[in-house]
Formats: structure tokens, C-alpha cells, sequence
């Protein structure tokens, strides 16, 4: 409606002068040089009086524009004015102003909130920029480090060099792990970046948590599963041997003391030979036990080379050749990008590879009857790129799954539900893949599938 307004006057005036500007030509070829002098002077007057029109709204909304950008929200324009259009064009800039300045009052209330929560946050959270001058600390990363106020990452130096060495050294998307000690506590920091821009400035948030206790607890609940099984195991093997060898004292022991040798009979002799036979193998099932630990406890550093996955892959499969051979599975290898390379220890991969494998095997023949050629079991083994860019290894199979109350266990070494094996195979995968820098995930759906992805 104000434009409208303004466009219409300005159009009226533009016409009065086309209109003068006519009249004076036509008096002035007429000879009548009074008439046209006068309308010289009116044409003059309407020009002056357009000019001041046009150059009064122009400055009008020029200065509306300049409160808004320094946030002046007290500008009013009178709305009662002779001339219409300008009352109008006022009205309307009160208007807008007042929209704006509500506006500008929701989004500081939003900041505000926003930066109250940020403060009262349980995590620390800093923003820096590429100089190194942080915008923002909230007061939980001041407690984590233990300095106050932080104004750069330099100051990060007098509570641990490392931790400034680790800062300076931060790119988007990190994530990382620092130990921080002093005399009254001892802090495991777990520290994610992300890249914002805010202004045209690229800044690194940075989200900074202490873990711990999380850790502590972990530790707590892995050791307390650990020993678990352990005893499970030891008293297993134990408690024959201690029965057997009361058996064998009983053989020999009297109440006057040990039972002379001419009373020693041949039956007596083989059934201790046949109950040191027993402690001998359960002495030995003890002793292999035992080695298992220890292959756990003394894995190698990975000796890493480039290795093209689609080979890795056909070698593994060969190798499980004669495994296929025993059974009806279909067996599928796929790479994608074919010419997809691995940074990885080829021998202790392939290791973690064919234990998967075995296992996919073992539980298709666990529910070989319900499969059919139209419905066939399968393993597939896929390398590639995730969505997240980690290049990764999957072992895919359609057999019976692991239950859902025992996919937490099955990472404790020498946890197993079968009836033969140490039950190392994956907790020593799982070791291989930390030694690798990457990880081993699970994912199963009992009577259905069980995919486990190895993250590089």
C-alpha cells in the first residue's frame, strides 16, 4: 500500500512537470515569453520540490536502516503529516521496527538460554580460532583444566604442555584421549572437534569430558567378568584333579599309615595309573589354559604394509576351501572399490578373518536342516568404504545368531558357549583391531543374521 502510495505521488509529479515543461514550449513558440517564463519558474519550482520529495523519503528509510544495523530501536517517524504517502511510508517503518526489535528480543532470550545451558553443561565446551584465541570457554572446561579465565590455547602450556601440544594440533572432526594428573586427582579427558563458522570465521568447537570414572567402572565390570570366567574355568579343571588324587591317597592311606607294598595288587596299580592319566590331562588342559592368557597378553605390535583387500579377501577364501567343501554354504567375497587398499598386518587380519569365518560356518551347521535350495545358508564377506569414510571388513551370515543376553560377554576372553575351543577367538580379534587403531563391532539378530565389521 505504501509503495503504491509513494509511486502514485511520484508519478503525479512527474506528469506536472511533462505537463509545465508542454505549456511553457507551446507559449514560448507562440511568442507569448511572459506565459512561458512564468511556467519556466513553476517547472523549476515542481523540479526543486520532486527532488526534495524523493531525497526526504531516500534519507527517511537511510536512516531507518542505520538504527537497525547499530540496533536502535528508539527511531519513530510522526505519523500525522500532510502528505499521505509520506504518513503512510512512517506508519510503515514504525511498523517494521517494531517487528525487528521483537525479533532482536526473541533471539538474545535464545542466546541467553542457549549460553545458560552451554554454562551449566556436565561437558567442557571452547571455541578457538585459527590464532589460537579462544571466543568462548564454559566454566566445566575451566574446571577440567584447572585455569581460569582461558583467553588462548597458549595458556594450556601451564597446566600440561602436552595438552597445549594436543590443542595446536586439533583439526575438525578429531577425537582423542589425554591423561591429566596432579596432586589431588587424576582426569582421563575425552576430546571431540568439529569446525563451525560463525561471521565468516572458521572456528574448531571443541567438546572436552572426563571419563575416569566411566573408564574405572568399565575396568571394574570387565575385570569382575574376566575373573568370572577364569574361576569357571580353573575349578572346572581343579575339582576332578583334587577328587581323583583323594581317591588315589585312599588306595594307600590306612589308619596305621601307608599301605604296605605286598599288599599293593595290580587292579590297585592300574586304577592310579588311570587316575594320573586323568590328572596328567587335566594338568595339561590347565597348562594350555594358561598359554591362552599369555597369547593375549603378549600380542605383537602389527607390522603394517599396504595390502590390496580384494587379494586379502580371495586368500582367506582359499583358505577356507575345505571348510566350504564340508558343507552346502554359498560363500560370496565382494570389494567395492576393487582397488580398495588396507594399511594393516596382512597375517594378523587374515587371522581375525578365518575365526569369523569358522564361526559363521559352525553356526550355519548348528541349523543345517532348515535350510533348502531356494533358502540356502550364506557367508558374505564385503570390503569397502562406510558412510562415515572408514574403510572396514564385514563377515555377514544367515545363521543362528548370538542372543541378546550374551552379545555383551562375548568379548570376555575365555567366555564360550561351545563345547569345545578356549573361547579367545574374539577377544584376541578384538585386541588385534585396538592394536590396529581401528575397531570390531557386532550386530545379530538370533535365528536370522550376524554381521561382525571390522573398523579400520
Amino acid at each position: 500500500m505504501v509503495s503504491k502510495n509513494i509511486y502514485f505521488e511520484l508519478v503525479f509529479r512527474i506528469i506536472s512537470i511533462a505537463a509545465t515543461a508542454i505549456a511553457m514550449a507551446f507559449f514560448y513558440f507562440d511568442t507569448q515569453y511572459l506565459v512561458a517564463s512564468i511556467l519556466l519558474i513553476l517547472l523549476i519550482i515542481q523540479t526543486y520540490y520532486l527532488i526534495q520529495y524523493v531525497n526526504h523519503t531516500n534519507r527517511k528509510i537511510a536512516y531507518f536502516f542505520e538504527a537497525i544495523k547499530n540496533e536502535d530501536f528508539t527511531l519513530r517517524f510522526p505519523e500525522k503529516l500532510s502528505v499521505k504517502s509520506l504518513e503512510e511510508l512512517n506508519h510503515s517503518l514504525n511498523m517494521l521496527n517494531a517487528m525487528i526489535q521483537d525479533i532482536h528480543l526473541k533471539k538474545q532470550s535464545q542466546e541467553q538460554y542457549y549460553q545458560e545451558v552451554i554454562k551449566q553443561a556436565n561437558i567442557g565446551i571452547l571455541t578457538f580460532n585459527k590464532k589460537g584465541h579462544i571466543l568462548f570457554a564454559n566454566p566445566k572446561i575451566e574446571e577440567l583444566f584447572n585455569y581460569k579465565p582461558l583467553n588462548h590455547i597458549k595458556q594450556l602450556a601451564q597446566v600440561d604442555k602436552s595438552l597445549y601440544e594436543l590443542f595446536a594440533g586439533l583439526k575438525p572432526f578429531d577425537r582423542k584421549l589425554i591423561k591429566l594428573t596432579n596432586e589431588r586427582e587424576k582426569k582421563q579427558i575425552a576430546i571431540k572437534t568439529t569446525s563451525i563458522n560463525l561471521n565468516k570465521e572458521e572456528l574448531l568447537l571443541v567438546v572436552a569430558q572426563d571419563i575416569h570414572q566411566e573408564l574405572d567402572e568399565k575396568e571394574t565390570d570387565s575385570w569382575v567378568k574376566l575373573i568370572r570366567v577364569l574361576t569357571h574355568e580353573i575349578m572346572n579343571t581343579i575339582t576332578p584333579i583334587t577328587s581323583i588324587s583323594e581317591s588315589i591317597l585312599k588306595y594307600y592311606k590306612t589308619d596305621n599309615g601307608i599301605l604296605p607294598i605286598e599288599e599293593i595288587n595290580p587292579g590297585l596299580l592300574k586304577n592310579t595309573v588311570k587316575g594320573l592319566e586323568v590328572i596328567k590331562d587335566q594338568g595339561g588342559d590347565l597348562m594350555e589354559f594358561v598359554q591362552s592368557y599369555r597369547s593375549i597378553l603378549s600380542m605383537p605390535a602389527p607390522d603394517k604394509t599396504i595390502v590390496k583387500a580384494q587379494k586379502l579377501l580371495e586368500k582367506v577364501k582359499v583358505l577356507m576351501h575345505q571348510e566350504n567343501q564340508n558343507s552346502q554354504v554359498i560363500f560370496n567375497v565382494i570389494t567395492n572399490p576393487e582397488e580398495l587398499e588396507l594399511f594393516i598386518d596382512e597375517k594378523q587380519i587374515s587371522q581375525i578373518l578365518i575365526n569369523l569365518i569358522k564361526n559363521a560356518f559352525q553356526s550355519l551347521e548348528s541349523q543345517k536342516q532348515l535350510y533348502t535350495p531356494e533358502k540356502p545358508g550364506i557367508i558374505r564377506i564385503t570390503a569397502g568404504i562406510s558412510s562415515q569414510e572408514k574403510k572396514y571388513i564385514e563377515v555377514w551370515d544367515n545363521g543362528a545368531g548370538i542372543p541378546t543376553e550374551l552379545i555383551e560377554e562375548i568379548f570376555v576372553p575365555f567366555f564360550t558357549t561351545k563345547n569345545t575351543g578356549t573361547g579367545i577367538g574374539l577377544s584376541l580379534s578384538k585386541q588385534i583391531m585396538h592394536l590396529h587403531g581401528g575397531t570390531l563391532k557386532v550386530h545379530s539378530i538370533p535365528n536370522q543374521e550376524t554381521s561382525f565389521v571390522l573398523y579400520f
